[in-house]
C-alpha cells in the first residue's frame, strides 16, 4: 500500500524522514496495527516496520510554499511524479493522510484514494482510539510481520 502525506513537517524535514514531530501519532498507530512490541524510534526502525508491512510512504507534493508546518497555508504546489512508484510497485491501495492530502492528490491524479484522518497533532478532532478505528482501514493490506 502508499500511504500519501501532503508535505514533511519542519520536524520531519529536520530529522530526515517521516512524521518526525514526537507528538504525531503516525507512528504510534503503525505500531498497534502492526503489532509491533515497541514504538519505533530510530529511522531504521520506521524503515523496519514499513517493508516488513508492505507499506511505501511519500508525499502528494515536491514543493511549494508553506509557512511552518501547516498544510492550509501549502500554495504553489509541485506534485510529486507519482507514476513511476506506481508502475515499479505493486501498490493495492492509495491512503491519504488526512484532508489537504486527499484534496491534493484528487487536484493532479484521477484514480480512487481512500482518505483517513490526519495523525498530525494540529489535528484535535480525533482521539488516539478515534484515529485507531478509521486507521484499521489498512489492515486488509497489511503484510504479516514475520
Amino acid at each position: 500500500m502508499l500511504i500519501l502525506g501532503t508535505f514533511p513537517s519542519v520536524k520531519s524535514r529536520e530529522s530526515g524522514f517521516y512524521y518526525g514531530h514526537p507528538q504525531n501519532r503516525f507512528w504510534k498507530l503503525l505500531a498497534v496495527l502492526t503489532e509491533t512490541k515497541a514504538l519505533p524510534s530510530s529511522i531504521e526502525s520506521k524503515k523496519q516496520i514499513l517493508l516488513k508491512s508492505g507499506i511505501a510512504l511519500w508525499d502528494v507534493v515536491a514543493s511549494c510554499e508553506i509557512q511552518g508546518s501547516s498544510d492550509l497555508s501549502i500554495s504553489q504546489v509541485v506534485p510529486n511524479d507519482l507514476s513511476a512508484l506506481r508502475e515499479r510497485a505493486a501498490v493495492k491501495k492509495i491512503f491519504a493522510n488526512g484532508d489537504k492530502a486527499y484534496k491534493l492528490y484528487g487536484k493532479f491524479w484521477s484514480d480512487s484514494i481512500e482518505k483517513l484522518p490526519s495523525t498530525s497533532p494540529a489535528n484535535a478532532n480525533y482521539s488516539f482510539s478515534a484515529l485507531l478505528e478509521k486507521w484499521k482501514a489498512l489492515l486488509p493490506y497489511l503484510e504479516k510481520i514475520c
